[in-house]
Parts: C-alpha cells; structure tokens; sequence
C-alpha cells in the first residue's frame, strides 16, 4: 500500500516541486534606493562593487532604484517621496542633504548616509555610537579634518596669513563645519575670508571678492553643490594663481592643487556593509556611524607650475598621490 501511494504522490510532487531556476525566481528581490542631489558618478559605482563583494547583483538578488536631482536641490524632497512610495528596503543617501530629504520622507524605512559631515550636529543622528531612530551610516570626519588641511596650506605658503573658505551656506552640514574652521583659524592665526554661495550664478561673486581682499589661499568646503561644479571652482582658482586645498580627490584630478581627505570610494564600499547587515534584519539605531579609516594627501604638480607655486619637498614627500 505504501508503494501505491509514494507513486501516485511522486508525480504530484514532482509537479509541485519548483526547478532550481524556478526557486530562484521565488528568492526575495531586495530592493535598494539610491537619493542623491548630485549627477551619476563614480560613488555609486564603488557602492555597487562592495555589494557584489557581498553577493548582491542587480537584476538578480537586488534592485536598485536610482534618484538623481542633478545639482537642482529642490528636487531632492520629491525624489525622497517616491522611494518612500515604492516601500524600498533601504536607501542610500551620499550627502546630509539627501539623508535629510529621506529622514523628511520617512521616519520607518532604513537610511544609510555615506558622507555626511556632522550627522550628530545637523540632527541626522543622536549619537554616532548610539544613531537613534532609522539613519545611520558613515561620516567624514571634515570638522576634524580641517585643521589638518590648513597646517598643510602653511606648510606649503610659510607665509600664508588669510584664507577664504568657500562654502554652500544653504547647507546645514557646512554652516555647522564653517564655524568650526573660524575656531580651528584663529588657533593658527589665520584670517578666514568667508566666501559663501548658493548656486552657480555664485562662484564668480566669490572669486572677485578673493581679488579685493586678497586671502593667500582657498579652502573649498565639499558638498553637492560645490562637487557638481568642481571644474569652474578649479578653473577660477587657477584664473586667479589661488592655491586651493580641496577635501576630496576628486578636485585634484579635475585640476585642484591639492587634497586631504578620506577615502569616498572606499567609504562607498562601506556602506555596502551596512546594506547587507539592514537587509538580513539589523536595525538602523543598533549600528554605529563609523568614520574613515582610509586617508588620503593628493598634490597637482602640473597645477603648481601653472600658478607659478613652488611645492616644499617636505609636503611633497607626505602626499599618497603627486600628479605630474
């Protein structure tokens, strides 16, 4: 009688039994949102590579959902709505503007930040060793960092008195980082210059200034803003033979004279770390904002030819990187 029965029932089974192929279509599509006030770029590609480090491959496992404001900010809230519609798993937000615009957009569905400046100081956050409520992710360190930048802009102009800082005031990250450069200036006995803008129509205004006042260097506070338009900073400092200390590589690569600063990409593939523990079920609150562990000192020497600056040998020799 046994028999019988395992033999009408194995067709059954067999019918009823997904193929390997079949299963794998069953298997949970995660699905990821990306929210950033910027253009398409390399970070997203390093994020993307942490996640395949990890297993994930889009189209396959993961589903990424992509939301570029492309420099126009005030796009970011509606763009954070609609991945709060779509109910995706988690979202990435690079900047503090897009985590705030996601922390605005939902209070449940996890957030991810990569590069935010002061999570604590602009609300994202109550503790990095304790984040609270649904972000957390990475921070830059740039407060601390800062002074770090300015010690090497003496070194490299022993005569250096006066610095202009350009920096976007819309954004609270960078007001709150502002502030505490005119601390850290003063400990060094520079003068601080502010050069404050709020779109494009802006940087021109700032650089004719550095003409009346004359700062004897620039230090460019890096956001979405000034990231998107990182060429015309370049060219205008270059225009006007300004040294300019940059917080991010990239500008150096674009032309900037020199960088200090963490790692991005290697943040980015960080972050994927955090992506992967949210998705098999931690919870934001339970995971500390880590910072940088990867630092990085780039100089353009093809660029200190063109403004006719002599690097010391001394700054040379400390820098990971020297383009020639």
């Amino acid at each position: 009688m046994t028999k019988k029965i395992l033999f009408w029932l194995l067709p059954t089974l067999l019918l009823t039994t997904p193929s390997p192929t079949e299963a794998q279509k069953l298997a949970k599509v995660s699905r990821i949102g990306f929210l950033s006030a910027g253009l398409r770029g390399p970070m997203h590609e390093a994020l993307q590579q942490g996640l395949r480090e990890l297993g994930y491959v889009e189209g396959k496992n993961i589903v990424i959902e992509y939301r570029w404001a492309e420099g126009k900010f005030e796009r970011l809230a509606d763009l954070a709505a609609d991945l709060a519609r779509l109910k995706v798993d988690v979202i990435v937000a690079p900047s503090t503007l897009d985590a705030l615009a996601a922390q605005r957009a939902t209070k449940t569905i996890p957030i991810v930040m990569a590069l935010s400046t002061d999570p604590v100081g602009t609300g994202l956050v109550a503790s990095l060793a304790r984040p609270g409520g649904n972000i957390t992710g990475f921070t830059t360190l740039s407060p601390e960092l800062n002074g770090k930048r300015l010690e090497l802009l003496m070194e490299t102009l022993p005569k250096l008195a006066r610095v202009g800082a350009l920096w976007n005031i819309t954004n609270p990250d960078k007001a709150l980082e502002y502030e505490q450069i005119e601390v850290t200036a003063r400990q060094l006995k520079l003068q601080l210059q502010s050069l404050a803008v709020r779109g494009l129509d802006d940087f021109e205004k700032a650089f004719a200034a550095t003409t009346t006042k004359s700062p004897g260097a620039l230090l460019t506070l890096t956001d979405m803003l000034t990231t998107t338009h990182r060429s015309r900073i370049v060219a205008l400092a270059a225009q006007r033979r300004l040294p300019a200390m940059f917080q991010t590589g990239d500008f150096v690569e674009a032309g900037g004279l020199m960088s200090y600063g963490p790692n991005d990409a290697d943040l980015f593939r960080r972050v994927a770390t955090y992506v992967d523990k949210i998705l098999k079920g931690a919870k934001p609150a339970d995971l500390p904002v880590q910072q940088p562990t990867r630092f990085e000192f780039l100089v353009n020497l093809k660029t200190a030819k063109k403004i006719g600056l002599t690097v010391p040998p001394a700054v040379l020799f400390r820098a990971d990187k020297v383009l020639k």
